[in-house]
């Protein structure tokens, strides 16, 4: 039963833009805005994982720390039977590195995840046993991660029937849901010169074209080049399917672009029959899914983007 005092906070899909949710929760935090249960989809779900853990801090640490050009470093290409990448392994070192939490049930807020059952179409829930299990499944990007098998099922990521679960968030018992989406098309005021971030540092402006999933295609075209001469699947699939022109979106923008525009309509319609009592929606249009060299300014969106609602929020609890 729900609380009309309970906050579920509901964390959307959104690949690179996820890290978005960072600023936001900082942004709850600073606010003293109690956070009661989470709901997540895909890094979504990894961001609101780790801050059910206590341990949002050491991710932020970490993606500041690191290149964003190396995030393809921590993945395994395999041959693309039903995907480019092999996360399992990568996931669980990505997730362990900053906590030693391991199941639902550790976890110091509720939390439950979304995944899709690739076979029926259907939604998963996922809301207790081993976290990077779930998370795996949660993450799974059609034609970029394999499938992940849990209980019977072939999972795939969540946000291809619910990627901003809000419906979640109420079946958990809350009674004020704030969701923040990922996948509107808002571009952010910063992106022309620069992106002044909290401490006075600033970025360099968006450069024109981002290289990022370069660097997965070159190291897809090295797994290939390792077959033998004589495989025949390399005489099928090989470096020079994969390298495409300059003037021609890769494979996998190509696969990362079309599924964000589903999410955009999909997260339409199922707001029109579940609406949050909040919407918070980042302006990170600019950002293509695969910009993760893009961390403080998809963090400092998040940020502002709670700003901009935290009187609506105030309101709605009462603390005004």
């Amino acid at each position: 039963m729900s609380s009309p005092k309970t906050v579920g906070l509901v964390l959307g899909c959104g690949a690179s833009r996820g890290w978005a949710h960072i600023g936001a929760i900082e942004a709850f935090e600073e606010a003293n805005i109690p956070i009661d249960l989470i709901a997540g989809c895909s890094v979504g779900a990894y961001v609101g994982a780790l801050y059910a853990s206590g341990k949002l801090g050491s991710l932020k640490e970490f993606l500041l720390r690191m290149d964003g050009k190396k995030i393809f470093s921590y993945l395994d290409v395999v041959f693309p039977r039903s995907g480019l990448l092999n996360g399992s392994k990568r996931v669980r070192e990505l997730f362990s590195m900053h906590t030693d939490k391991r199941t639902f049930e550790d976890l110091d807020i509720p939390l439950v995840m979304v995944a899709t059952d690739l076979e029926r179409g259907e939604k998963v829930v996922l809301k207790s046993g081993d976290l990077v299990e779930a998370l795996r499944a949660t993450m799974s990007y059609p034609g970029l991660f394999s499938p992940k098998f849990i209980k019977g099922r072939w999972l795939v990521d969540g946000g291809v029937v619910d990627p901003v679960p809000v419906g979640l968030a109420r079946a958990m018992g809350a009674g004020i849901v704030i969701a923040v989406d990922l996948n509107s098309r808002i571009v952010s005021h910063n992106t022309p010169t620069t992106t002044t971030i909290r401490g006075g540092k600033e970025q360099p402006a968006l450069p024109e074209k981002y290289k990022m999933s370069n660097q997965l295609i070159e190291k897809m075209m090295h797994f290939y080049e390792r077959f033998d001469e004589s495989d025949t699947n390399r005489k099928t699939i090989g470096p020079e399917q994969i390298r495409s022109s300059s003037a021609t979106p890769d494979i996998v923008e190509t696969i990362m672009t079309s599924i964000g525009i589903m999410q955009e309509r999909m997260t339409r319609i199922n707001m029109a029959v579940d609406r949050p009592d909040i919407l918070i929606q980042p302006r990170l249009g600019e950002l293509k899914m695969m910009n993760f060299d893009r961390v403080e300014h998809a963090i400092e969106e998040g940020y502002i983007g709670v700003k901009e609602k935290l009187e609506d929020i105030k309101i709605l609890l009462g603390t005004v």
